[in-house]
């Protein structure tokens, strides 16, 4: 991302007004993508539920340049059980058409910091393996290819991997 642009991208807590666009992305990647495992399109009180979470750790954040939505960034919970509260599960969603501009790396430099704030020891990202933009995203920031798992999921009558991504990004503190 050129700095002109790295320095237009700004993030802010995803409200009420930024859901029927987060939406709109989410669902386009369900019915068009195999990015989301989802096979059927969300509803905005599943789309709600999902990112406005009320939890203080646990948050979404809009991708914004200038005044346009370009995605979002989003930490959520990795495992529903407390030895994993150190740990969060990442996700990163841009606009079709505002992929390969860099923004997703900002995006994803954004959240490690924000997680880093919030005592995040490890944060995971699992993608499906054929979502080779978002495999190259992880390895190029420092992520490393933890696990895969074959044909675990199916979706356009294709068996389909995944590949778990994980950084340690804090020290451990116990």
């Amino acid at each position: 991302m050129s700095d002109d642009i790295a320095a237009e991208v700004s993030f802010s807590e995803i409200r009420e007004e930024h859901l029927p666009q987060v939406l709109d992305i989410y669902n386009y990647y369900v019915l068009n993508t195999t990015v989301s495992f989802h096979t059927e399109p969300l509803t905005l009180p599943v789309m709600r539920e999902s990112v406005l979470t009320g939890e203080p750790r646990f948050k979404s954040y809009a991708i914004e340049l200038g005044a346009e939505l370009q995605g979002y960034v989003g930490i959520a919970r990795h495992k529903n059980k407390q030895a994993y509260d150190s740990s969060g599960e990442i996700s990163v969603y841009l606009k079709p058409g505002c992929t390969g501009k860099g923004i997703g790396e900002h995006a994803l430099q954004f959240i490690e910091k924000r997680a880093a704030e919030l005592d995040f020891h490890v944060l995971v990202a699992t993608v499906c393996s054929e979502n080779e933009r978002s495999c190259r995203l992880f390895l190029k920031n420092g992520y490393e290819r933890s696990a895969y798992f074959k044909e675990i999921g199916t979706k356009f009558g294709r068996r389909l991997d995944i590949a778990s991504y994980q950084k340690i990004i804090g020290r451990m503190q116990v």
